[in-house]
């Protein structure tokens, strides 16, 4: 199993030593490998793009009429967009993405336009699932998709080991937390067995 390197920032403040392969603030990063993945997953969403923009320019004279133009126009518009999107978003993705995974939460924060910082108390987990498309399957990566009461929180592009890890680490402190949480049991008073 391999681990990114380290990351720079502060030190975390409610934990001891980073766990191996986390940078100095106890914070993980993705294998380079998500970029391609994204590349390859937004090349085919460009391609449904342009082909309904080469469909609508073929065909949609005819009932377009004379919005025909303004249309075609406008798909460019988004096309360009659209393609300075899928330029740019991998790189930023990767760079803001980090997760780190302590004793009473898992912590993501990622984005590329919007900013997210998810965190999940570990007494809140109801189900993790390790799931691979067919693009991660190629590359030897996995999501794992963490359930909770109120929603979903996913750590996404894990190399297959790490993701098989951080499924393990879950369900282990999961399994502490409800056995701490147990009512010990009473201990038998001295000479109850003879009465």
């Amino acid at each position: 199993m391999s681990f990114p390197g380290p990351v720079n920032g502060q030190a975390p403040a409610d934990e001891g030593s980073p766990e191996p392969g986390a940078g100095t603030d106890g914070y993980r990063r993705l294998n380079r490998k998500c970029m391609l993945s994204m590349y390859i997953d937004y090349a085919m969403w460009y391609a449904v793009l342009l082909a309904a923009y080469i469909l609508t320019k073929t065909y949609g004279e005819g009932f377009l009429g004379p919005y025909s133009d303004p249309v075609g126009y406008g798909f460019l518009v988004v096309l360009g967009i659209a393609l300075v999107y899928i330029v740019a978003a991998p790189p930023v993705f990767y760079a803001r993405y980090r997760y780190r995974i302590t004793e009473d939460r898992v912590d993501v924060r990622c984005g590329v336009l919007f900013i997210r910082h998810t965190l999940v108390p570990i007494e809140r987990v109801h189900q993790v699932e390790i799931a691979r498309g067919p693009i991660n399957n190629i590359l030897g990566l996995a999501d794992v998709t963490i359930t909770t009461a109120g929603g979903e929180a996913e750590i996404r592009y894990l190399e297959i080991d790490e993701a098989e890890t951080v499924a393990d680490r879950l369900n282990n402190l999961i399994g502490r937390m409800l056995r701490e949480r147990m009512p010990a049991a009473p201990t038998p008073r001295p000479g109850a067995a003879d009465e």
